[in-house]
């Protein structure tokens, strides 16, 4: 009887975490599939030149190693230009991002467009 009632509290206890976890989500998330580490990132709406926060900023060493996830914030699902900068110097765009709610979306190189240097 004594196992029971432990069981019981036990799963009073970790079930509303876990539903709490469940309905919190992932959250967005940039996965970098380029070819080089991302040292910024930021989000436009599509066709607004409005440039929100570096996104890097969000990862614990400040850069999205290749194959890495990085957690977008501040941003709502919809249509996103992003600016992708590297440490060489070198910036891209990629055009018409579409950004879901606790979804990843991926940033190749054949997605970036008008890099300079």
């Amino acid at each position: 009887m004594s196992r029971v009632l432990i069981a019981i509290g036990v799963s009073l206890l970790v079930l509303p975490g876990i539903a709490i976890a469940q309905s919190k989500g992932k959250g967005i998330r940039l996965w970098n599939l380029t070819s080089a580490t991302i040292s910024s990132f930021q989000l436009s709406a599509a066709g607004k030149n409005e440039w929100g926060a570096n996104q890097t900023l969000n990862d614990k060493d400040k850069e999205v190693d290749h194959d890495e996830r990085l957690r977008i914030t501040g941003v709502e699902p919809g249509r996103y230009d992003a600016k992708v900068g590297y440490s060489s110097a070198k910036q891209c765009f990629v055009r018409d991002i579409e950004i879901r709610t606790d979804a990843v979306f991926s940033v190749s190189d054949k997605d970036l467009k008008d890099c300079n240097k």
